[in-house]
C-alpha cells in the first residue's frame, strides 16, 4: 500500500503524469497529464475527462507510466478547494483495504458534497452607510437595532432581521433609503466555541477524569474508555477534553448515534462553549451541508457533531474524536461501504496521531476486552451526578401475572403507573416496536399479509391507515377482503406496537397527557426536539417510545420506566442479542430517577431468570460482560475470533444460488478458518433481491482480508449478481 505524505516537494509540473482517484467504484487509479500553466500537488481536487463527460477526483501520486505521454488526457481543471489532507487519503486506503471496498467508493464518502468543491457563491450582505439622522428617517426601536448591529459587521438581510428581531421588510426599507449599502460577501464563518467559558462545577471524580482526558489530548494517539453509570455526567467530563483541544487550536469531532435527536446535547454544548457546533447528518439541507463541508476543509469549523459519516469529512487539523454511546449498533454502516464508525474512529485517530474517547454506560464487549488487554485505558464514573441514586430494578414475571386478554400492561405495572401519576411524576413505557401491530392475519384462513419485496410481514400503522414494510418501505391500505379466502373484514392485528400500546394507555389513563415517540411518527428533528422539551418541562405525563427514547435524554420528573416486552431482543440467533438487550434496557432504565426523586424500573418478561434480566435487576454489568466474554471465548467468536460474511444477492434467484454454491465450493480450507453456508439469509428476499449468506469464522491470527481476496478471486461474479463483503458483521439478517 502506498501511503501519501504531505511533503511540499511532491509537486507535479506541466507535462508530468499524475494518478487520479475518482469517487467511483472503479478498480483503481486513472492517469492524466498535468496541463500547461498548472502545478498540482498530492491531494489536489481536480476535474478530469472520463469518456464523454468530466468527473472530479483527487490527485493521489505520480502516474504509472503505463501509457505513452501522447495518449494521456490532460487534467481539465484544478478546483478552488484545499487539497485533501494526507491523513484523509490514508484513511481512504485503510478503509478500502480493511472492508475490501474499491478506494473510489470510500473516496465518495469523503467528497460527499460535490457542490462544495466549486468556488462558494458570494452573498449579498449589508453594512451601515449613513445614519438615520443624516437621511431624516424616523427612528423606531427596530430600525435602531438594525443600525446598531450593521455598525458592528457585514450581515445578510436574513441575519440582520433575525439578530434585530424585525421583519425582512424593515431591512429592505433601510437599504432602499440608503442607510444600508449592499456588498458581496463570502459565506460567514461559524461562531467559534470558547473553551475559556466556565463549565459546571464537577465532582471530585468527574474533575479527576476530566483532567486525565484533557492531558491525553496533548499527548498524541490514545484511546480512552470513559465509562460511567447513566446520569454520571460523562458529557460534561469529555467537554473538558473538547476545551483542551480547542485551546490547542485543533478541530474536534463528536459522533452521536442519533444526531438528529440530540437536542439536549446541543443545548448543553451551547451553554458550555457559548456557540453551537457544526452539525453533520443526512437531514441537513443541501446548502448547509455544502457550507459545513467547506468550513471543515478550510478549518473554520472548530467542533463538528455528527452521525457516522462525519468521520470522513476532510478535517484540516483534527485533534480529538469523541464517540458517544460507543456501544450503539447504529454506528455500523450496513450498506455500500460496510464499516463500523467506532473502529474507524480509532483508526482515524491513530493515523492522525491524536486522542479518541469512547463514552458509554454499557461498553461493548469489544471495547471492554481492549481495556482488559491494555490496548485502551479506562476512566470510570461510578456515581450519578449530584447524589442521584440508580433506579430500583424489578422483573414482572408474565407467567405469574399476565396482562388481561387483549391488553399488554400487566397488573403490577398498571398499579405502578397509577401511583406514579397520582404523585405528580412522569412515566415512560418502552416497547421497541414501531406501528400498531407487527403482524396482520386473516382469522378465517390464517393468511398473513407479507411484503412482496421482502421476507417480512407488513406492519400496521393505524394512525395513517396503512400497512408498511420496515425494510423496503412498501405501503398498502388494509384490504377489505382476504386475498387467500376472500373473507370480508377478517383481518386482525396480532401483537403490540407503540400505537396499540398507546390505545390501551388512553383507555386506562384518560386524564394523562400522552406522547408517542417513534422514528416513523416524527416528521422532523424539530418534532422530536419538541417532545423532548415538553417532557423535560413536565408537560407530558406518559411517554411511550421505541429505542430513540434511550438516547441520553434527561427528564428530571421521570421516576417510572416500564419495559413492556423485555424479551423482545433476545430471540433470532444474533451473536450479540444478549449484549444488545442488556445495553438497550440499561440505557432505557437510566432515564428514571436522574434528579432528586428516586426512580423505579419494571421489566415485563417471561424469562426473569435469563442472565440479561438478572444482570439488570442486580445492576451488575461487569458480571454479565464477564459471562458473555467467556461464552464468546469458548465459541471462538468476536472479539476472541474473527467473522466475515459474504452476502450474495440478485433479482434472479437461480443465478444467485449458482454463484452462492460456486463460492461454497471455492471456500478456503486454510488452517484456523471455517466457512458455513451458503444458506438463505433470514431476510432471503429484501427490496426485490434474493439473498444468500456465507459466513467465514477465523482465529485472531488469521489475515481475514487476505483470505477473502483469494476466495473471491476464484469465482467469476456476473454483473447480474452482487457479492457484498461484511467484515465484523453486526447484523445477520
Amino acid at each position: 500500500m502506498i501511503h501519501p505524505t504531505d511533503n511540499p516537494s511532491d509537486l507535479y509540473h506541466p507535462g508530468e503524469e499524475v494518478a487520479v482517484l475518482l469517487p467511483l467504484p472503479l478498480g483503481g487509479f486513472l492517469d492524466y497529464r498535468v496541463p500547461e500553466g498548472v502545478t498540482l500537488e498530492p491531494g489536489q481536487i481536480v476535474r478530469v475527462p472520463l469518456g464523454p463527460r468530466t468527473e472530479f477526483g483527487v490527485v493521489w501520486r505520480a502516474g504509472s507510466g503505463a501509457l505513452p505521454p501522447g495518449r494521456l488526457k490532460p487534467v481539465a481543471a484544478r478546483l478552488p478547494v484545499p487539497p485533501l489532507p494526507a491523513v484523509s487519503r490514508r484513511l481512504v486506503e485503510w478503509v478500502a483495504a480493511y472492508t475490501l471496498s474499491p478506494p473510489g467508493a470510500v473516496l465518495r464518502m469523503v467528497l460527499s458534497v460535490p457542490a462544495a468543491l466549486e468556488a462558494p457563491r458570494l452573498q449579498i450582505a449589508y453594512r451601515l452607510a449613513r445614519s438615520l439622522e443624516e437621511l431624516g428617517i424616523r427612528s423606531t426601536p427596530g430600525r435602531l437595532r438594525v443600525v446598531e448591529i450593521a455598525r458592528a459587521g457585514v450581515l445578510t438581510a436574513a441575519e440582520l432581521a433575525d439578530s434585530a428581531q424585525v421583519s425582512a421588510a424593515v431591512v429592505r426599507g433601510l437599504a432602499d433609503a440608503g442607510v444600508l449599502e449592499s456588498v458581496r460577501r463570502g459565506p460567514k464563518a461559524p461562531p467559534r466555541p470558547d473553551p475559556a467559558l466556565p463549565g459546571p462545577v464537577l465532582s471530585p471524580a468527574q474533575a479527576d477524569s476530566a483532567a486525565a482526558l484533557a492531558a491525553r489530548v496533548a499527548d498524541g494517539f490514545s484511546v480512552t474508555l470513559l465509562e460511567g453509570v447513566t446520569g454520571s455526567g460523562k458529557t460534561e467530563v469529555y467537554f473538558e477534553a473538547v476545551a483542551a483541544a480547542l485551546r490547542l487550536g485543533r478541530q474536534v469531532l463528536v459522533l452521536l448515534p442519533e444526531i438528529a435527536l440530540g437536542t439536549q446535547w446541543l443545548e448543553r454544548f451551547a451553554r458550555r462553549f457559548g456557540a453551537a457546533p457544526t452539525p453533520w447528518h443526512s437531514d441537513l439541507p443541501e446548502g448547509q451541508r455544502r457550507q459545513a463541508w467547506r468550513d471543515v476543509a478550510e478549518g473554520r469549523a472548530a467542533v463538528v457533531v455528527g452521525a457516522r459519516s462525519a468521520l470522513f469529512l476532510p478535517y484540516a487539523d483534527l485533534g480529538l474524536i469523541v464517540v458517544d454511546e460507543e456501544h450503539d449498533a447504529s454506528f455500523k454502516q450496513e450498506e455500500g461501504v460496510i464499516y463500523h464508525a467506532r473502529d474507524m474512529a480509532v483508526l482515524r485517530a491513530r493515523l492522525g496521531g491524536h486522542a479518541v474517547i469512547l463514552a458509554s454506560a454499557t461498553p461493548s464487549l469489544e471495547t471492554a476486552t481492549n481495556v482488559q488487554t491494555g490496548k485502551y485505558t479506562r476512566l470510570h464514573l461510578p456515581d450519578r451526578h449530584a447524589g442521584a441514586a440508580l433506579p430500583e430494578m424489578a422483573a414482572i414475571d408474565l407467567r405469574k401475572t399476565p396482562p388481561q386478554r387483549g391488553r399488554w400492561l400487566a397488573p403490577p405495572l398498571v398499579e405502578a403507573v397509577t401511583a406514579t401519576l397520582a404523585a405528580g411524576e412522569q412515566v415512560m413505557l418502552f416497547l421497541n416496536r414501531r406501528g400498531y401491530a407487527p403482524l396482520t392475519l386473516c382469522r378465517g384462513c390464517g393468511h398473513r399479509l407479507q411484503c412482496p419485496n421482502c421476507t417480512a410481514w407488513l406492519v400496521e400503522h393505524r394512525r395513517v391507515a396503512r400497512l408498511q414494510c420496515h425494510h423496503c418501505g412498501h405501503l398498502i391500505t388494509r384490504p377489505s377482503h382476504c386475498p387467500n379466502c376472500d373473507a370480508e373484514d377478517s383481518f386482525v392485528a396480532c401483537g403490540p406496537g407503540v400505537e396499540r400500546l398507546a390505545e390501551e394507555v388512553v383507555e386506562r389513563f384518560p386524564a394523562a397527557r400522552l406522547e408517542v415517540m417513534a422514528s416513523d411518527l416524527l416528521a422532523s428533528p424539530r418534532a422530536a426536539a419538541d417532545i423532548v422539551r415538553r417532557m423535560a418541562d413536565g408537560e407530558v405525563d406518559i411517554l411511550i417510545g421505541t429505542q430513540i427514547v434511550a438516547k441520553g435524554h434527561h427528564f428530571p420528573r421521570l421516576t417510572l420506566v416500564g419495559v413492556v416486552d423485555a424479551d423482545l431482543g433476545l430471540s433470532g440467533g444474533d451473536l450479540r442479542a444478549a449484549e444488545r438487550t442488556w445495553q438497550l434496557l440499561w440505557q432505557v432504565a437510566g432515564r428514571a430517577g436522574r434528579a432528586e426523586h428516586p426512580g423505579r424500573v419494571l421489566l415485563q418478561t417471561y424469562q426473569p431468570d435469563h442472565p440479561v434480566m438478572q444482570a439488570l435487576i442486580k445492576a451488575d454489568g461487569e458480571a454479565f460482560l464477564a459471562e458473555e466474554a467467556e461464552q464468546r471465548r469458548i465459541a471462538g467468536m468476536p472479539p476472541f475470533g474473527k467473522l466475515a460474511a459474504l452476502i450474495v444477492s440478485g433479482v434472479d434467484e437461480t443465478k444467485v444460488d449458482t454463484i452462492a454454491r460456486a463460492l461454497g465450493r471455492a471456500a478456503p480450507r486454510d488452517a484456523g478458518v471455517a466457512v458455513f453456508g451458503p444458506a438463505p439469509a433470514p431476510l432471503s428476499l429484501l427490496r426485490g433481491r434474493y439473498r444468500r449468506r456465507l459466513l467465514l469464522k477465523a482465529e485472531r491470527s488469521v489475515n481475514v482480508q487476505q483470505v477473502l481476496r483469494a476466495w473471491l478471486s476464484r469465482v467469476a461474479i456476473p454483473d447480474a449478481v452482487r457479492v457484498q463483503v461484511d467484515v465484523d458483521p453486526y447484523g445477520f439478517l
